[in-house]
C-alpha cells in the first residue's frame, strides 16, 4: 500500500523521500518508478522502533528534498496472534510500529510542516472499528491511530491539517482462497474488493483537496461498516 500511494503521489507531481526498514530492494524499485515519473525519489532506511531514529526521519528527508510539506504515515505489521499467545513483546512489536512510530515521526516533522502550512496522513484501517479474535493488538493499535489523528488535529491546528484513511478490502491475505475473495465481493454493498488506487484516491483526496478536513478517519471500505 505505501508504494502505491508513493507511486500516485509522484504521478501528482510530488518528490519523495521513501522510508524502508529492511526491504532495500522494494525500495529501490519503487525509487525508479517515481524517478520513471519524473520525480526525485530518496530513501531511508530507519528502524521506526527506535524512536531516536522515527523523530529524526523527517530531518533527513527535508535534508534530502530541500524541504517537507506532506508526511505519509503508512508503515505497520500485521499479525494473526490467539490472545492466549500474545505476549508483552509481540503486543510491544505491533504498538511499536503500527501506532508508536506515527506519533514520533509526526512529532519530528512538525517544524517542517508547520511553516509549509502542510499535511499529515495517517494509514489506518477498518481495524480500528470492527474487533477481529485473531487480530487484538493489530485492532488496538489502528484504534489507537484514529485517536492520535483527532489529537495531532487538535494540537496542530491551523498550521497543519491531520487525517487518516482507513481501507477495508484492499490487500487481502495471500493465503485466502478464490471461494473466500468472491465471497467478500460479494457482501460487500458496492459488490466489489477495493484496489489500491481507491486509497491512493483517498489520500490524494486529503493532501489536495481537504483545505477545510482535519482530524478525519476517511474509511474506504465499499461500505462494509454500513450497520
Amino acid at each position: 500500500m505505501g508504494q502505491a500511494i508513493a507511486l500516485g503521489l509522484a504521478r501528482a507531481g510530488c518528490d519523495l523521500a521513501l522510508h524502508y526498514h529492511d526491504a532495500r530492494e522494494g525500495a529501490d524499485a519503487t525509487a525508479r518508478e517515481v524517478q520513471a515519473a519524473g520525480r526525485r525519489a530518496a530513501i531511508l532506511q530507519a528502524d521506526l522502533r527506535d524512536v531516536v531514529a522515527a523523530r529524526g526521519l523527517a530531518d533527513q528527508a527535508a535534508t534530502m528534498l530541500g524541504g517537507l510539506d506532506i508526511l505519509v504515515n503508512s508503515a505497520g505489521i500485521m499479525v494473526p496472534q490467539r490472545i492466549e499467545a500474545v505476549t508483552p513483546e509481540s503486543w510491544d512489536a505491533t504498538l511499536d510500529v503500527n501506532l508508536r512510530a506515527y506519533f514520533f515521526v509526526a512529532q519530528g516533522a512538525i517544524r517542517h510542516l508547520r511553516p509549509a502550512r502542510g499535511r499529515i496522513v495517517n494509514l489506518a484501517d477498518i481495524a480500528a472499528f470492527e474487533p477481529w479474535p485473531e487480530y487484538v493488538p493489530h485492532c488496538v493499535s489502528k484504534a489507537g491511530v484514529v485517536m492520535l489523528t483527532q489529537g495531532l488535529a487538535r494540537a496542530l491546528a491551523p498550521d497543519i491539517t491531520v487525517n487518516a484513511v482507513a481501507p477495508g478490502a484492499v490487500l487481502l491475505p495471500e493465503a485466502w482462497d478464490e471461494a473466500t475473495r468472491t465471497h467478500f465481493a460479494k457482501t460487500t454493498p458496492l459488490g466489489r474488493l477495493g484496489s489500491p488506487d481507491d486509497v491512493v484516491h483517498a489520500v490524494r483526496y486529503l493532501l489536495e483537496g481537504g483545505d477545510y478536513v482535519t482530524g478525519t478517519t476517511l474509511v474506504v471500505d465499499g461500505g462494509r461498516l454500513i450497520r
